[in-house]
């Protein structure tokens, strides 16, 4: 320039795409589908066999690994063809925010997803309640959670349920459960002897932990009965409903042994005297 000041011209060149080049960007892609489908299998016989991790962390490890095979296949594609990052690095942001507008809920369950396995507040095997559904979660992807009902239904969740809404995680960090039995007794009966023999009861089950230590308390004077209440503790959700059962008709049998009546709702019925007088009507049968 006039002044002196460096000048700069930028050339435009232009790269033709061959036959060849897209040949070598498909080959490409196949690859990385096929090794994003069979690594993590190959980790998990291999390398993720011998680490102490649980199967809700060997399983993520997969997933994310997967993921991450096809991505790097997508930006080697791309750079066979001679799309670099910085060629499409504007497109990408625009995508992205066209994906935030219009796509809302499946962006949303896709960051789900990724928070999902890098947090891990549910693993696979886990017993959750979400959205007043129980069961067991038996798969985990990057859109949606399978959770398999106890009528063996199958129900896929979108993951935004997880991170958004209320879960309850019954298996996360402890599998300890409590076991609650509200036992009526009928007024006047001996809540002490009743005490002994709940505790008896508890003692002898098998499956009841010793720590945390059952408690039988004397709840409240009910409508119909005097509440009692068995509070024990039993480890995981499948000794949960055996224990729960397995107390009940203990309960029932030694109760009506030890001739302990256990209540069932009443209501006494009084009636005033009243000066109205009330007609009757009395059917005699003809001989």
């Amino acid at each position: 320039m006039g002044d002196g000041s460096p000048s700069k011209q930028i050339i435009e060149t232009t790269t033709p795409i061959t036959l060849g080049d897209l040949a070598s960007a498909l080959i490409i892609f196949t690859l990385a589908l096929m090794v994003s489908k069979n690594l993590p299998s190959l980790l998990r016989l291999t390398l993720l066999k011998w680490l102490p991790f649980d199967e809700g962390a060997k399983y993520a490890i997969k997933a994310v690994t997967g993921y991450a095979v096809v991505i790097v296949g997508i930006i080697l594609s791309f750079g066979a063809i001679g799309v670099g990052w910085a060629k499409v690095q504007w497109l990408a942001a625009a995508v992205t925010v066209g994906l935030g507008f219009g796509l809302q809920e499946i962006f949303a369950n896709f960051v789900s997803g990724l928070i999902i396995l890098a947090e891990r507040p549910i693993r696979i095997g886990d017993t959750v309640t979400v959205g007043g559904i129980e069961g067991t979660v038996t798969r985990i992807r990057i859109r949606a959670t399978t959770i398999e009902a106890w009528d063996k239904r199958e129900l896929v969740i979108p993951n935004k349920e997880f991170i958004t809404g209320q879960l309850i995680n019954w298996t996360l960090s402890n599998e300890i459960m409590r076991v609650v039995v509200a036992v009526g007794i009928a007024y006047g009966s001996d809540v002490e002897k009743a005490i002994r023999l709940l505790k008896d009861i508890t003692g002898k089950n098998p499956e009841i932990l010793e720590e945390p230590p059952a408690k039988i308390i004397f709840k409240e004077f009910g409508d119909s009965a005097l509440i009692l209440e068995v509070r024990a503790f039993v480890n995981g959700l499948p000794n949960y409903l055996p224990t729960l059962t397995a107390l009940n008709l203990d309960i029932n049998r030694t109760f009506k042994e030890e001739n302990l009546e256990i209540a069932f709702p009443q209501r006494d019925l009084h009636i005033r005297s009243s000066n109205v007088p009330i007609s009757v009507k009395v059917d005699r049968e003809k001989s």
